[in-house]
């Protein structure tokens, strides 16, 4: 089986696996992360289960899905990141959260914009959008930080998400370091 692995300046990502449900279930359990990517629910260990294998299987299908974040030095999960589809006809999402004593370091924008970076040069997807609950203030900056530009409001479980956009045309890497590695 092939890994895939992202560095930047302070970060490392790569895929989620079966062995990070334990460390995801506790990040997205988290009062302060379910707050806005879970609407406030505690979700079962099950449902990380379900996510970590579908993430799983998305990699193996299309090329991507949700990378685990940890810090370059360190083995602790801090977050997590990535992409999956949405809405009719279905658009590419990047989804992002980090522990609450990684936040305001700028390691959300770090992460989000290596995976911009991955979505646009290693699979061409021609837009990629964001959403988020309207208070979730920090969630927007990152996504201003990144280019990202309001597209639309909409009403998902009848709760109020708004969405930025980027296009492929308008994204501007940095010259952080980067690094993809394929790993057998």
């Amino acid at each position: 089986m092939r890994h895939l692995q992202i560095e930047t300046a302070r970060l490392r990502l790569r895929p989620l696996v079966l062995d990070d449900v334990n460390a995801l279930h506790a990040h997205w359990t988290d009062k302060n992360v379910r707050k806005y990517l879970w609407d406030d629910v505690i979700i079962p260990r099950a449902q990380v289960v379900e996510v970590v294998e579908s993430s799983i299987a998305n990699f193996a299908q299309h090329g991507f899905g949700f990378w685990a974040l940890f810090p370059k030095d360190k083995p602790e999960l801090i977050g997590f990141g990535g992409f999956r589809f949405f809405g009719e006809p279905p658009e590419i999402e990047i989804l992002y959260s980090l522990t609450p004593e990684y936040s305001g370091q700028g390691l959300a924008t770090e992460a989000a914009r290596a995976m911009l970076r991955y979505g646009f040069e290693e699979h061409q997807f021609a837009r990629i959008y964001a959403g988020a609950d309207p208070p979730n203030a920090a969630s927007f900056r990152v996504m201003e930080k990144c280019g990202m530009k309001f597209a639309k409001r909409m009403r998902i479980n009848n709760l109020e998400a708004v969405y930025y956009l980027i296009a492929k045309e308008t994204f501007q890497p940095d010259n952080s370091l980067y690094l993809v590695q394929r790993i057998e």
